[in-house]
């Protein structure tokens, strides 16, 4: 079996038509260019890309959070449909994680739809707790958030659960044939 390989990097602006692709794939044009030129911008904003020059799309899946203080504010996870359920999300969100207790950040957040029970069941297996629910929170349909929390980050026994998440995204991975390099 032939192993198609996956490679994380942070996004720059080199990368905004294909961000703008991918954001159009899965939210149906959620920001504008000029929304992720600020986030490609900020000094406390970080987002990191998926890519496979085995693949035709040039960007596979995204992830990006805020540093607000002492938190890592998780806005966007994204993941082309046609590289859904490959484990592709489990590699960003554990990618955005790592990164945000490598800053020092104490706790990750983040707003999910709560009908999309498939993210829901993602941030679950990495440990994100329902902390509350914001009423009528996306603008298109009128749909409640969830908001999801994981504290930790700076714990020793944060470290280890990073080390068994790696296992756990190279299993999935490679039965996708994917191969991801951890950094």
């Amino acid at each position: 079996m032939i192993s198609l390989e996956l490679k994380l990097q942070s996004l720059t602006s080199d990368d905004l038509s294909a961000i703008l692709e991918l954001d159009k794939a899965c939210f149906g044009g959620l920001w504008t260019m000029e929304g992720y030129q600020r986030e490609l911008d900020s000094p406390n904003s970080v987002l990191l890309g998926l890519f496979s020059p085995a693949s035709s799309l040039s960007l596979l899946g995204m992830g990006c959070f805020w540093s607000i203080l002492e938190e890592a504010h998780i806005t966007i996870l994204a993941v082309h449909p046609q590289y859904h359920c490959q484990g592709l999300g489990q590699a960003l969100l554990y990618s955005l994680l790592k990164t945000a207790s490598d800053r020092g950040l104490e706790r990750a957040t983040l707003e999910v739809r709560a009908s999309n029970l498939a993210a829901i069941s993602l941030y679950q297996k990495f440990g994100f707790k329902t902390a509350g629910r914001r009423r009528r929170y996306y603008q298109d349909n009128g749909e409640d958030a969830l908001i999801l929390w994981l504290p930790d980050l700076q714990y020793p026994q944060f470290q280890t659960t990073l080390l068994q998440w790696e296992t756990m995204i190279s299993d999935r991975l490679n039965k996708s044939s994917w191969q991801f390099r951890f950094f």
